[in-house]
């Protein structure tokens, strides 16, 4: 009885072996998710998701594309289900980097693309995007430097915020903000906690990978008219440049700190100077010269648990 019993077993071991590999197939995660956030794109939304899916095929069968609407007005989410791709809604306006988090954080691959779903970004790219991602952290899809079809009003404002930012990060930096990226998964997670909701989503995560050294790179694509109106408005302006101050600050505090105290410094010296020529040193010789210090060291001190903070 009992030798006729352990054959049975072995053959019922053998199966629940080969359902349990078969299980860790299924689950295995894919190479690629495309996340696209929308806030009523209904006009551009379908000619997006089909671009993606037309750029990708042949090229890797192992990827996804999530759709993420933003609380839209119009009929976006129900025409991107219309599509079979994986539509998630929020049910209310949460914002770009919102949305973009919420798509991250509902995918399971190895890399992740973002891009607009506006039609301003060709997804012919993202081949090739995701060629060179497979050795580096962040491949970044660099608009051209002259600015075409980007609207005129807001020519001036991008010019002034990648400038300051090329300043802080001691780099030229092609394209601060491009909508059309691809991410090593491993990479850009760290980073999501400290990414916000708005529209600076990509204007920080750029300033996160290039002030932690990791590997960017940057490929030229077309930039298009977009399809149907923008949801930026002209006060985003402000917020960009408090947040670039901001993640330098955080990444790389001393050179924020360093100019500031310079100058209050040279200031003071000035003053301090002049006083000695006529026999009186004022309290404003002082104070520039006592301030200076003091930024100096708290720069110090914010260098210190950067490093300690973000040592990787």
């Amino acid at each position: 009885m009992q030798s006729g019993h352990f054959p049975i077993m072995s053959k019922t071991g053998d199966a629940l072996s080969a359902a349990a590999d078969l299980s860790a197939t299924s689950r295995r995660p894919i190479e690629l998710s495309i996340v696209i956030p929308a806030f009523n794109e209904e006009t551009a939304i379908v000619q997006t998701i089909n671009e993606v899916r037309s750029a990708l095929a042949g090229v890797t069968p192992d990827f996804e594309i999530i759709v993420v609407d933003d609380g839209s007005k119009d009929r976006t989410s129900a025409t991107a289900e219309t599509t079979g791709v994986r539509v998630l809604s929020n049910r209310t306006n949460m914002g770009y980097g919102a949305s973009l988090k919420r798509g991250v954080a509902a995918s399971d691959s190895t890399y992740v693309a973002i891009i607009d779903a506006d039609g301003t970004y060709p997804a012919s790219n993202l081949p090739k995007m995701l060629e060179i991602a497979r050795s580096v952290d962040m491949v970044v899809g660099a608009r051209p430097s002259s600015m075409a079809n980007v609207p005129l009003i807001r020519r001036p404002a991008k010019f002034i915020l990648n400038n300051f930012a090329n300043f802080l990060a001691r780099q030229k930096i092609p394209d601060l903000n491009s909508g059309l990226r691809v991410f090593r998964r491993s990479a850009l997670i760290p980073f999501v906690p400290l990414l916000p909701r708005g529209f600076s989503f990509t204007t920080t995560i750029t300033l996160c990978m290039i002030c932690s050294d990791l590997a960017v790179e940057y490929v030229p694509i077309e930039y298009r008219r977009r399809i149907g109106k923008s949801s930026m408005k002209a006060t985003d302006f402000l917020r960009f440049l408090l947040l670039v101050l901001r993640a330098i600050v955080l990444f790389s505090p001393l050179r924020v700190f360093l100019p500031l105290g310079g100058i209050l410094f040279l200031l003071g010296m000035i003053k301090f100077s002049y006083d000695v020529t006529i026999g009186n040193i004022s309290e404003s010789a002082i104070l520039g010269i006592l301030a200076a210090i003091m930024i100096w060291s708290l720069g110090l001190l914010a260098d210190m648990i950067a490093r300690l903070h973000f040592r990787r």
